[in-house]
């Protein structure tokens, strides 16, 4: 027997950013909204654990011990006195390392599958505390849909979102540290105040009103000058997407995939379009938002 879990991606469309917290973090004010590029992750019983993975950049994911759908596993096991005796085989779709949450996605994934294989039981509350131990963006991945997540980002409340908004993302020839860029966040930010992080009512009500022009004049995201400064090509990549017609373009998280909101299936094809002949990305895909969070799928 085993059990398959479908998995987003999310992009951010507020990140506001606080100062840096004693411990090291910083409180966040984070929209997420999940999108339709999925991993699948399963898990089959084995004499022990282990991960596999395949798909684009699958070279790139650690397989052992650290990588997250390895340490849901472990975490939901020593909450229920067993053995993560599990095979989890993660197929990726979502780009490795590039402000996306795939990772996050392969845990949440495997914890939901964990779940399921095991009988386990757990309620959605003790998944998403699992979740917020394993980081900031895995309870998302868990819920999807679109949420102003506070705290490190883990404290979620869902939004409502009354429309479908078409993305397109352009992932970066090399990848971005997320630490590195928190870093040259507070690098920047010395010697002035940085106010407290809140969400934007007018992005949440652009988002319950699925209007994507009024989206596109709410989005923001605090860590981009830290991106830009880190990884300055960026730019020419949002410049390409600008110019091709995207009503916004942001650096997606922490980054470096670049991310561009498009009036239409039309407009987003012609922006990928454009973007796969400028040189200035790697890969091109283009998805719908908002999509499901992690979800059984039939055997």
């Amino acid at each position: 027997m085993s059990v398959t879990v479908r998995v987003p991606a999310k992009v951010n469309v507020q990140l506001a950013v606080g100062a840096a917290r004693p411990d090291g973090f910083h409180d966040l004010a984070n929209v997420f909204l999940a999108v339709g590029l999925y991993d699948e992750v399963t898990v089959t019983p084995a004499d022990e654990l282990r991960v596999t993975c395949e798909g684009p950049d699958a070279a790139q994911v650690p397989l052992d011990g650290t990588n997250l759908a390895a340490r849901a596993a472990v975490a939901l096991a020593e909450r229920r006195g067993v053995e993560p005796a599990v095979h989890i085989h993660i197929a990726k779709d979502i780009p490795v390392a590039g402000g996306m949450a795939g990772g996050s996605a392969d845990g949440a994934g495997a914890l939901l599958a964990c779940n399921t294989l095991w009988g386990a039981g757990a309620s959605r509350a003790e998944l998403l505390a699992i979740c917020a131990d394993l980081g900031s963006d895995v309870p998302f991945s868990l819920v999807g849909g679109a949420a102003l997540g506070v705290g490190r980002g883990e404290r979620l409340t869902a939004l409502e979102v009354g429309g479908t908004f078409h993305w397109v993302f352009a992932m970066a020839e090399r990848g971005l540290s997320t630490p590195a860029v928190f870093r040259e966040f507070d690098r920047l930010a010395e010697g002035r105040a940085i106010p407290e992080p809140v969400a934007s009512p007018d992005l949440i009500d652009a988002l319950a009103k699925g209007d994507p022009d009024a989206l596109a004049a709410a989005v923001s995201n605090d860590l981009q000058p830290a991106a830009l400064s880190l990884f300055p090509e960026l730019a020419d990549t949002l410049a390409v997407g600008r110019g091709a017609g995207a009503l916004t373009a942001l650096v997606s998280g922490s980054g470096p995939t670049t991310a561009f909101l498009a009036r239409d299936p039309e407009s987003a094809s012609k922006i990928a379009e454009a973007l796969e002949a400028s040189g200035t990305c790697r890969t091109v895909r283009t998805a719908a938002a908002p999509a499901p969070g992690a979800t059984v799928l039939p055997a």
